[in-house]
């Protein structure tokens, strides 16, 4: 798919650690980090969560506040997995370079993509950690449910998630985004990840609501944190 050297998402990124210190409250974040913490590991010793959803929809974001409520938990962004040629088609490499070191208890070691040069950069290690959240676009597929210990959806219509994204991103994405939609629809018609999502995800005008995802066991539409102000507990 032709698009521009350097995906929307990978811009974004850049900002994240100067953004996490902004919000020091977070009490939905916060009770979510607390049950994670009582999982039980998924993949060899470690706790893996994933954080799927639309393009757009606030995952990169969320993910990093959710990792430092963890104490600094690693993220791996699927984006450096990704690359050009392959937006969707990178099972074999996630599974090989971090699924099955972790899953042995070893460093993982990954090659991040450069979107700007076209081509992996030097092996990055991933050593084993309680917890690693997994963020992006087909976090929650098929082949990697079976490893994860919780599968969050972040919960956001796509046409509005796209609709933010392309706001956001601007001119100069635009035909990254053109091909990106249609490669999006294609991977979630085939390998949906919503419907085995553990808990929903919804930006509030200030903070998170976190309520029982399709796969969990009290349905939907149940809320299991308010949003984040004084009273928002699991």
């Amino acid at each position: 798919m032709a698009g521009p050297a350097e995906p929307p998402f990978r811009r974004r990124l850049r900002v994240l650690p100067s953004a996490l210190s902004t919000h020091p409250r977070e009490p939905a974040i916060h009770a979510l980090a607390s049950r994670i913490r009582r999982l039980a590991p998924s993949c060899g010793p470690v706790r893996l969560v994933g954080v799927d959803g639309h393009a757009g929809s606030g995952k990169s974001t969320f993910a990093g506040r959710l990792a430092e409520a963890l104490d600094g938990a690693p993220v791996l962004r699927l984006d450096d997995i990704a690359s050009h040629g392959e937006l969707f088609g990178w099972t074999g490499r996630l599974m090989s370079q971090v699924i099955e070191p972790l899953g042995r208890g070893e460093t993982a070691h990954y090659s991040p993509y450069d979107w700007r040069a076209r081509g992996f950069g030097a092996p990055r290690p991933l050593p084993p950690a309680p917890v690693i959240v997994v963020e992006g676009v087909g976090a929650g597929r098929r082949a990697l449910r079976p490893h994860l210990a919780l599968l969050l959806w972040m919960d956001l219509p796509r046409e509005e998630a796209w609709s933010r994204g392309r706001a956001r991103d601007g001119e100069e994405q635009r035909e990254f985004w053109d091909g990106w939609v249609g490669a999006e629809r294609e991977h979630f018609a085939g390998d949906p990840s919503r419907p085995f999502a553990d808990l929903l995800v919804r930006q509030c005008d200030e903070g998170y609501e976190v309520l029982c995802g399709p796969a969990g066991t009290a349905g939907s539409d149940r809320p299991l944190t308010q949003g984040d102000g004084p009273s928002a507990v699991w």
